[in-house]
C-alpha cells in the first residue's frame, strides 16, 4: 500500500475514532468505496485497522495519563469510596457487555455486517439523528464524578450497538451518557475512558490470531506509519472535541453523517 494511502487511513482513524462519526464505518467506506488502500488483502486490512486503533488507544492513554494513573492508584487503595477510584471499577463493569458480545459475534460482524453498505449508511443516518435529538432534550445535570454504577453499566451496554459499523462507539456511549443527564464534556470524557479497555482487548485478540505477528513484521513500516499518524491526529481530536462540546451541540456531526450516508447509498446504487 502506498505511503499516502497509509497516512490518509491513519488520519481518518485519528479523526473518526473520537468524533461521533464511526471510525470503523469510515475505514470501510474510504477503503471499499473511495479506493484508499483497496488493494490490501482482507487479513492485512483487518490487522491494519487494529493497528490504527492501537494508535488512537495510545492517544487516549497519553492524553489522559494523569486521570488513568489516579484511577488506578485510588481504585486499588481506596476503592469506590473515592470519586476517582470508583471510576476504575465503573469502567471495568461497563466494559463487560461489549466484550462478551464482541467475542461471541466477532466473526459474524466481520463477514456479514462489514460488507453491508446499506446497513452502514442507515446506521450513520439513524445514529446521527439520535445523538443530536437526545442531546437537545437532555439536561446537563451531572459531571463524570457524579455517575453511579448503574449509569456506567447502561453506557457500557450501549457499546454493543457500536459493533455495527456506522453507529459509532463514541456516538452511542455519549448518547447514553446524555440520556443519563451527564454534561457533554463529561459524556465525551467517559466515552474516551471507556474506549481504552475495549480497544486494548480488540488489539490483543487480533495479535494472538495465527499469522498476525508475521504479517506486522513483514509490513512493519506500513503499520508504524499508521499507528503514529492515528496517534498524533487522535491527540489533536481529543483536545478539539472536549473544547468544542463546552459551547456547541452535535448538529454538525448529524449533518456530516447524513451527507456521508447519502454518498455511500448513491455509490452503492449507481457505481
Amino acid at each position: 500500500m502506498a505511503i499516502i494511502e497509509t497516512f490518509l487511513l491513519g488520519v481518518i482513524q485519528g479523526i473518526a475514532e473520537f468524533l461521533p462519526i464511526s471510525s470503523s464505518a469510515h475505514l470501510i467506506i474510504f477503503r471499499d468505496i473511495f479506493g484508499i488502500g483497496a488493494g490490501m488483502p482482507k487479513n492485512m486490512a483487518l490487522a491494519f485497522d487494529v493497528a490504527l486503533h492501537l494508535g488512537t488507544l495510545l492517544a487516549i492513554l497519553v492524553f489522559f495519563f494523569k486521570d488513568f494513573w489516579n484511577m488506578m492508584i485510588k481504585g486499588f487503595t481506596k476503592g469506590v469510596k473515592d470519586s476517582e477510584g470508583k471510576l476504575l471499577w465503573y469502567l471495568v463493569a461497563a466494559t463487560v457487555p461489549a466484550a462478551i458480545v464482541g467475542v461471541l459475534f466477532e466473526e459474524k460482524i466481520e463477514t456479514v455486517i462489514r460488507s453491508n453498505y446499506i446497513l452502514i449508511a442507515l446506521a450513520l443516518i439513524i445514529m446521527g439523528i439520535i445523538i443530536y435529538y437526545v442531546d437537545k432534550i437532555s439536561k446537563q445535570e451531572k459531571e463524570i464524578t457524579d455517575m453511579s454504577l448503574k449509569d456506567a453499566i447502561l453506557i457500557g451496554c450501549s457499546q454493543v450497538f457500536a459493533l455495527i459499523p456506522g453507529f459509532s462507539r463514541s456516538g452511542t456511549t455519549i448518547t447514553a451518557a446524555r440520556i443519563l443527564k451527564l454534561d457533554r464534556e463529561s459524556a465525551a470524557k467517559f466515552s474516551f475512558f471507556l474506549s481504552a479497555p475495549v480497544v486494548c482487548g480488540a488489539v490483543f485478540l487480533q495479535l494472538i490470531k495465527s499469522g498476525t505477528i508475521d504479517l506486522i513484521i513483514s509490513n512493519l513500516s506500513t503499520f508504524l506509519l499508521g499507528v503514529i499518524t492515528s496517534f498524533i491526529i487522535g491527540m489533536i481530536c481529543i483536545q478539539y472535541l472536549l473544547k468544542y462540546l463546552k459551547k456547541h451541540d452535535f448538529k454538525v456531526f448529524m449533518i456530516y453523517r447524513i451527507l456521508l450516508a447519502i454518498i455511500v447509498l448513491l455509490s452503492f446504487l449507481f457505481i
